[in-house]
């Protein structure tokens, strides 16, 4: 299974494999370098410890023949680990530090290029092997040092000192520096794997936990939610606090989806069991043919009152997903949509004998907004108002200007609303006394469509409610 941990586990491995190999061919390049160079310093001090040792004892010119110097080479070379050549002028070596004197190595030859380069340079350092500048004296491959033997009386080159050790102690070195490499890498692999995998299982476990709660949430358990530790990753309890807001919100809208759907049955259940039960009536008999006209007005008002429920959804239903289109944004006076409102309840007003408040500002107070919309949210309002204020009662309309925004407040006299309720005024078919039938020309979508319309405009709107006057406050944006 192509998993999120295997492929961060796949990854970390990848990665120290990569960074361990490239750290080990540098260090042992860099140690291979360092140790030879070392050596050959180390060489190239011994050989001129005998080229001093030799000018000392140089006091017959017969070196060879003086024992002293060749027990003391003998020692020198063997403190050093190393193989001193003592060569005439001409390359020929007359002395060896082996421990047998008379070793194979008398009486050879250096390369003539190797004497070149001492008395070019003074001294040499480097490596020979098999065809270079030993190989007529060893067979190996080693790494030399070479100085020249200058008279002390006269300061002609007397002779020269080659020190040379095989190659095979400085690999038998890297060997047991690689070994002692391979195996303290290999075992930092295995704890940073070791940590890598706990790491990777502690990362990836609450991402689980939020692949199994979208799978409960999946399947209609909207009470899951994501419990993530606080000692996890920031971006874990980032995502756990996401996904919990999320299922929150859905849970909170499939909530309401559900009222929705109960109160859209509730509402719709009454009309249509009055004109179910009229026209079985007429098509029965129960109702005699001269009452037919009447209770057909009965289902026709009926018909109409269901049509503004669902033209009113409707309404609503557009607003929330498109807006209000710029298009259809206007420059008006706010005032006159008021008095266009006031006009239209003129009737109204007077059969219920209404005392009516208007307080307007002597000048236009311009917005920019969608004015039919503006116009229902103002006749919603003040029809509320009508509705819930005992006859005689007092209504008001106030408009007032306030820095850059123009407050509609629209007031009844009546029952003072309890506070615990004034939040759930703009919500669908809400009604303040709980009777879904006791108003039967009210849907409770009046004010949720006001909310809607405000929403749009990105306005604002609240209610207040004491000492039996309820306010209804609505903003729009003052232009020009």
């Amino acid at each position: 299974m192509n998993t999120m941990f295997r492929r961060q586990f796949v990854l970390i491995a990848a990665l120290l494999l990569l960074c361990m190999l490239v750290t080990g061919v540098a260090y042992r390049f860099w140690m291979l370098d360092t140790v030879e160079t070392e050596n050959q310093q180390t060489l190239y001090h011994d050989a001129q410890a005998a080229a001093a040792f030799a000018r000392a004892y140089n006091t017959t010119g017969e070196l060879e023949s003086n024992w002293d110097f060749r027990i003391g080479l003998s020692f020198v070379s063997s403190v050093s680990d190393a193989e001193a050549l003592i060569c005439d002028p001409d390359g020929v070596v007359r002395l060896c530090s082996c421990e047998q004197f008379s070793c194979d190595h008398i009486g050879k030859t250096v390369d003539a290029a190797l004497l070149r380069q001492i008395d070019a340079d003074g001294s040499v350092t480097g490596s020979a092997g098999s065809g270079e500048a030993l190989s007529a004296l060893y067979s190996d491959s080693r790494i030399l040092a070479g100085v020249p033997i200058i008279s002390a009386s006269s300061g002609q080159t007397i002779g020269y000192v080659i020190v040379s050790a095989p190659t095979t102690q400085l690999n038998a070195f890297m060997r047991r520096s690689s070994t002692l490499f391979l195996a303290t890498g290999a075992l930092a692999i295995v704890i940073a794997l070791a940590a890598a995998s706990l790491l990777s299982r502690t990362q990836v476990r609450p991402l689980a936990q939020v692949a199994e709660a979208a799978r409960q949430f999946g399947h209609g358990d909207f009470e899951t939610r994501v419990r993530v530790p606080e000692h996890s990753p920031e971006e874990i309890r980032e995502l756990a606090t996401a996904f919990n807001t999320m299922a929150e919100s859905i849970q909170r809208d499939e909530r309401r989806r559900d009222e929705f759907v109960a109160n859209v049955s509730h509402e719709l259940k009454t009309p249509m069991t009055s004109i179910g039960g009229f026209i079985d009536g007429m098509l029965d008999g129960t109702i005699p043919p001269e009452q037919h006209t009447h209770y057909m007005q009965i289902v026709q008002q009926e018909v109409r009152r269901l049509s503004r429920l669902v033209r009113s959804m409707l309404d609503v239903s557009r607003l929330q997903a498109k807006g209000i289109e710029e298009s259809r944004k206007t420059r008006f006076d706010i005032s006159e949509v008021i008095g266009d409102v006031l006009i239209s309840f003129e009737q109204k007003i007077n059969s219920r004998h209404l005392q009516v408040s208007v307080a307007l500002p002597d000048r236009a107070v311009y917005t920019r907004a969608d004015r039919d919309g503006i116009q229902q949210v103002v006749y919603n309002l003040v029809d509320n108002a009508i509705k819930f204020c005992p006859e005689g009662g007092m209504l008001g309309i106030r408009l007032a200007q306030e820095g850059g925004k123009a407050v509609v407040s629209v007031q009844n006299t009546g029952k003072t609303i309890p506070p615990d309720e004034l939040p759930l005024l703009f919500e669908r078919f809400h009604k303040a006394d709980r009777s879904r039938s006791a108003d039967r020309e009210s849907w409770g979508l009046g004010l949720y469509i006001v909310k809607t319309i405000l929403d749009a405009h990105g306005e604002d709107i609240r209610a207040e409610s004491h000492d039996g006057v309820t306010t209804f406050r609505f903003t729009l944006s003052v232009v020009r």
